[in-house]
């Protein structure tokens, strides 16, 4: 029987306007040196996820959302707080306060798709996340995609013609409707090897436990 591969792959569904997934991605980053003394290596790749599959194209106000959403400005407000102190403990500072549109991330994550295929994904994701958390980037806009893709490695004008076509939208599209059928309903999650293992920017000691873990039972199912 085939022994399992030496390097296991993560998998990562996320979405580029979940908080959450950029503190899970910095824990993430924390947990793989706590691994690399078992010899544990893993490629990553990062999948669709909608929070909000039927946000218009154009985007919302994101104050109106909000409020909507959460039951008036003071509940947002103190959401946004909270939000804002857990990414302080792993070293973000975020500024929410900079965010007017709660965007569709289609469009996001057919840039994220785009650099996955030019192997600069990791880069992107973290220029996505940077944009949008702290500097209060709105993330519908192509435009603004084309710049966030150059800072992540990509060429702007590519990324922008891309973005004008229809490229990669079928497959975002399934990629988000695999993720739910799967029983995914929050983000992030990670899989190792196509096997979900868990949702939630759980603390770098943990996530790595996890993974540790799963390693061991799929090596034992290979043997």
């Amino acid at each position: 029987m085939d022994q399992i591969a030496p390097v296991a792959r993560i998998d990562v569904i996320s979405d580029a306007i979940c908080p959450w997934c950029y503190i899970g991605k910095r824990q993430f980053e924390r947990a793989l040196p706590i691994l690399a003394p078992e010899g544990l290596h893993f490629s990553v790749m990062w999948h669709p996820f909608q929070l909000n599959p039927d946000m218009p194209a154009e985007g919302v106000d994101r104050q109106s959302y909000r409020e909507k959403k959460f039951g008036g400005p003071e509940k947002a407000k103190a959401i946004d707080e909270r939000i804002t102190e857990a990414a302080a403990t792993v070293g973000l500072e975020f500024h929410l306060e900079k965010l007017t549109r709660t965007p569709n991330t289609v469009n996001a994550h057919r840039l994220i798709r785009y650099a996955a295929q030019q192997g600069v994904q990791d880069a992107v994701v973290e220029a996505l996340f940077k944009g949008y958390f702290c500097e209060g980037a709105d993330i519908g806009d192509a435009e603004i995609l084309a710049g966030i893709g150059g800072t992540g490695g990509l060429d702007p004008d590519a990324v922008f013609k891309m973005l004008k076509s229809d490229e990669g939208r079928r497959e975002v599209l399934a990629g988000d409707q695999m993720a739910r059928n799967a029983g995914i309903q929050g983000v992030p999650s990670f899989a190792m090897n196509g096997h979900v293992l868990f949702s939630g920017a759980q603390p770098a000691e943990e996530m790595a436990k996890a993974f540790s873990h799963a390693w061991n039972v799929l090596k034992s199912q290979a043997a």
